[in-house]
């Protein structure tokens, strides 16, 4: 009988020693618990710290004029020939194209192979855009790419994204430009130059095969 008292008391001390420990160790409220590991160690990419915290992300200046600001930051690997063909790759393997579409044409995500720009089309604004993330859908890829892939994607949306020229024509009209010439499409041809691809639409719009 002795003995079940000592069993029965030294499972009460293990258990009080328990719940004393849970409450010694229980963080208080408002503060949170110490990582077990840093998330990054500091910023170590192709371009310094304090040039790509000057990249402005709005084109709004007060006085008008980005006067301190990085606005004309270039690519690091701008005189890499292969750079945009790895990024092209990048942008397939990282499903880029699950919302820009191929070729950078739009679809869930905006189009990347025009003109048009929410957050700048300079080397800098591209960065930061795929780096922080931008509102209304693109995810922040900072913590995910390392930098010089990061860059190669630059370089590839900078090879699709030029401005097509005067001879290109428009074919978003009611009564189709002279010549009425468009891209070619995605599904028969991907490239980091897409614009230099083009050929005659069909004056009714439909081709052999739907």
């Amino acid at each position: 009988m002795d003995k079940l008292r000592w069993i029965v008391a030294a499972i009460a001390v293990v258990i009080v020693i328990a719940v004393a420990a849970g409450i010694f160790l229980m963080p208080s409220p408002g503060t949170a618990p110490a990582p077990g590991a840093p998330v990054a160690t500091g910023y170590n990419g192709a371009v310094p710290a304090n040039a790509m915290l000057r990249v402005p992300a709005s084109r709004v200046y007060p006085g008008g004029a980005p006067t301190g600001l990085n606005v004309a930051l270039s690519n690091p690997l701008a005189s890499d020939p292969d750079a945009a063909e790895r990024g092209k790759r990048d942008f397939d393997t990282f499903n880029c194209s699950g919302c820009h579409a191929a070729n950078g044409g739009g679809g869930m995500g905006p189009a990347l192979s025009d003109a048009n720009w929410l957050y700048g089309s300079s080397p800098g604004a591209i960065y930061m855009t795929i780096v922080q993330g931008r509102a209304n859908g693109m995810p922040a890829w900072g913590a995910m790419l390392p930098d010089r892939t990061v860059w190669e994607l630059v370089s590839y949306i900078e090879s699709i994204s030029e401005k097509p020229g005067p001879q290109f024509g428009t074919t978003i009209s009611a009564a189709p430009q002279t010549p009425p010439r468009e891209q070619v499409p995605a599904n028969r041809m991907q490239t980091v130059t897409p614009w230099a691809f083009t050929e005659p639409q069909p004056p009714d719009g439909t081709r052999p095969g739907g």
